[in-house]
């Protein structure tokens, strides 16, 4: 063997190495968290068109109807809100990735009064929640979420959050919202925390709470491929809310 195919060969291989690397340590398929920039984005009226390209949510239609307060009902649009999961695991075949499962089959609704949110209640068909592996979604029906069992997930707004201020076209808002989450079928006291802008007449809300999974009963799935998963997850949200 003479040194060219010595050197092509060490070439070779470290581009396998290399790829290898990537595969494992630095590959990411996951969405990015639940953030206020792209909330906004998904329901300007102006990317529509660029999120029905890239497969994100279309946008709701704006209000074009002027406002004097906030007060009174809205409801949640399904085309640009989710609720999901966020959580590290290990396969045997991937490495460390985080997975990400999501659903826009909510069913929510907001009470505005003055500068405070009164009411909010958001309820979620679990048994459509998908994420980038089917082997995982089959597995949560009746393992994990065991979404076969207990199909929904809640929560419900405990006590007023007061905002300091009615909520303006464009202005960012932050706060936390006490409550109570039901999750595999048990109750815990939570507080989400929230942050939203008004946007052509739609509330944008975005928000999440760490899940220790054994406040919920919940056992971690087991599998030949499934090497670990992390004690704690995130749980969440992306809501956009017109008027009811």
């Amino acid at each position: 063997m003479n040194r060219k195919t010595l050197l092509l060969g060490a070439v070779g291989a470290l581009v396998v190495l290399a790829g290898a690397l990537w595969f494992f340590f630095l590959r990411s398929d996951a969405p990015p968290e639940a953030n206020l920039e792209d909330a906004v984005a998904a329901v300007t009226s102006t990317t529509e068109g660029a999120s029905e390209e890239s497969g994100e949510p279309a946008a709701p239609a704006p209000t074009t109807q002027p406002r004097d307060s906030l007060d009174g009902a809205w409801t949640v649009e399904q085309s640009a809100s989710f609720v999901g999961y966020r959580i590290d695991e290990e396969l045997a075949n991937l490495g460390a990735i985080t997975a990400v499962g999501r659903t826009s089959d909510i069913v929510a609704t907001l009470e505005f009064l003055g500068s405070e949110v009164t009411d909010l209640q958001v309820t979620v068909d679990m048994t459509t929640i998908t994420s980038d592996r089917s082997q995982r979604d089959s597995a949560m029906r009746t393992r994990g979420l065991e979404t076969n069992t207990f199909p929904e997930a809640s929560f419900s707004l405990t006590a007023p959050i007061d905002l300091g201020a009615v909520p303006t076209e464009g202005e960012t808002f932050s706060a936390s919202a006490a409550g109570e989450l039901t999750l595999h079928g048990v109750t815990q006291p939570v507080s989400l925390d929230l942050e939203g802008s008004l946007v052509e007449g739609v509330v944008v809300v975005v928000g999440s709470v760490e899940i220790a999974l054994a406040d919920y009963d919940i056992e971690k799935p087991t599998g030949f491929s499934v090497i670990s998963i992390a004690d704690v997850g995130l749980l969440e949200l992306q809501l956009a809310f017109v008027p009811a």
